[in-house]
């Protein structure tokens, strides 16, 4: 394997599983100076040293290699196979030493499409005669910011950051610490939100006078109004985003700027998100909710239980779990509905999101529909050979009345193979024959798999190639 030093991967490993050095060297047989000696890179990491926290930990040899950059990658390999900007394909390898040696440069080469993308899709909406507006008074057209996609902005900003806010997240921490919020108490959680909310001149009244309205707060009579459709943990969700604005003004602001939004639609939506985010750390302590995932395998509907709060929330919880000295599984997290809008996406792992084109039909999370309810599991592998372990199930939303539609989407909760046995999910699965995964894609205009018989468009980095005297079970 010749001479690797892994210090700083090591060391990441020790923390994700709450070890100390010594408590790691016994685990692995070692001692701890020599521990020590391999995660401040005296020594490299040998063979069987290697071979030792494979077995152990459950993790494989790529955990130390260069692939922590492959979500990156991932995102240099969508800027390139868009025709407009890159006519010619790039080989993968000069791809993977662009993204290794010089990060930054393809980091600003992401952002700079990105940017391209969403200017170039508004300017085409802009020029389309069929969504003007009428003639204002002056003669002009009045087209409001066509160059802003606010959700789009917001959505990037949260995955840019791997979906941590580390202001955000200890303040809130440090918060629920000062208010002796029990996070597994919903009644003395939600009282103590309350009585916080008091001291800011906040009285709460169950009941918004609206069907559609889930919670309402009036300035003038210093009144939130939240809806009677909402359970405990829901109310104390919104009471704690409330929460949120009055007591970390100025946290939630510097997030918001940082994220540099072109419009004041993006900022609006912007700093709802951070809000949403900062509730979710204030009623589920980063610590604490870590420990208990760990603890139970991350297993959802027990966290649900214990945190007095829903699947979704949960989930969305557990995708953001990348503290730096106390990481938890890097999970990615998506929310979509039955015609595969995906409403939702965060990673914090190398599966990436194609903009070009839909998902992949194979893809776990659209079965959940057919099994309402039910958690699904799936072992994916994708063109590029790395294995994920995907947990999906639908939520539906709102509906409190006979025949009333509600909202229903499916959750997908994935990471890496080599973390699937830390999780109560992984029982039963056959892990180390990873023959039998399920091959997903990206997308089809991304996919480079040639024989998929789901195949809807045909891939974009190569030529289509059709003889009409032949036929296939691949369609291109």
């Amino acid at each position: 394997m010749g001479k690797t030093y892994v210090g700083s991967r090591l060391r990441q490993l020790r923390r994700e599983r709450d070890l100390s050095q010594a408590a790691l060297a016994s685990t692995l047989g070692l001692s701890a100076s020599y521990v020590n000696q391999i995660e401040h890179d005296v020594r490299p990491l040998t063979v069987p040293v290697l071979l030792r926290i494979t077995e152990t930990f459950g993790v494989d040899a790529t955990f130390f290699s260069r692939d922590d950059d492959s979500r990156l990658l991932a995102e240099v390999q969508d800027v390139v196979l868009d025709r407009e900007i890159c006519p010619e394909p790039v080989e993968l390898q000069e791809l993977s030493e662009m993204v290794y040696d010089h990060p930054a440069l393809a980091r600003a080469m992401v952002e700079m499409h990105r940017r391209y993308r969403n200017v170039r899709d508004k300017l085409s909406l802009a020029t389309d005669v069929r969504h003007f507006p009428p003639p204002t008074e002056s003669g002009g057209r009045a087209v409001d910011n066509p160059l802003g996609m606010p959700h789009e902005e917001v959505r990037d900003f949260f995955y840019s950051r791997q979906n941590y806010l580390d202001e955000l997240d200890t303040s809130a921490e440090a918060l629920s610490e000062e208010l002796d919020l029990d996070p597994v108490d919903p009644v003395r959680k939600e009282d103590a939100i309350t009585r916080r909310l008091g001291l800011h001149g906040i009285t709460v009244h169950r009941g918004t006078g609206s069907e559609d309205t889930l919670h309402h707060l009036d300035p003038d009579s210093g009144t939130l109004f939240l809806s009677s459709k909402l359970n405990s943990g829901q109310r104390s969700f919104r009471m704690a985003a409330e929460l949120a604005h009055l007591e970390a003004t100025d946290v939630l602001g510097e997030a918001v700027d940082a994220g540099h939004f072109t419009s004041e639609e993006s900022r609006t939506l912007a700093a709802r998100g951070v809000g949403s985010y900062y509730a979710a750390a204030l009623l589920m302590p980063y610590r604490r909710f870590h420990t208990e995932a760990e603890q139970s395998r991350y297993d959802i509907d027990h966290l649900a239980q214990l945190f007095g709060t829903g699947y979704e929330t949960i989930c969305h919880r557990l995708s953001t779990l990348q503290r730096p000295q106390l990481r938890g599984i890097p999970f990615t997290f998506v929310r979509v509905d039955r015609a595969g809008n995906m409403s939702k996406r965060q990673s914090a792992t190398g599966f990436h999101f194609t903009h070009s084109g839909g998902t992949c039909p194979l893809w776990n999370v659209y079965e959940t529909f057919t099994n309402p309810g039910t958690i699904m599991r799936q072992l994916a592998q994708m063109p590029d050979g790395r294995n994920y372990l995907w947990i999906a199930r639908t939520v539906r939303h709102h509906r409190s009345r006979f025949a009333e539609p509600g909202k229903l989407f499916a959750i997908g909760l994935g990471c890496e193979a080599r973390h699937a046995e830390r999780t109560v999910y992984a029982e039963g699965l056959d892990l180390k024959n990873l023959d039998t995964a399920t091959p997903i894609g990206a997308g089809c205009r991304v996919c480079s798999r040639s024989n998929c018989a789901q195949r809807a468009f045909p891939p974009v980095h190569r030529p289509l190639k059709i003889d009409a005297h032949t036929s296939t079970v691949a369609p291109y």
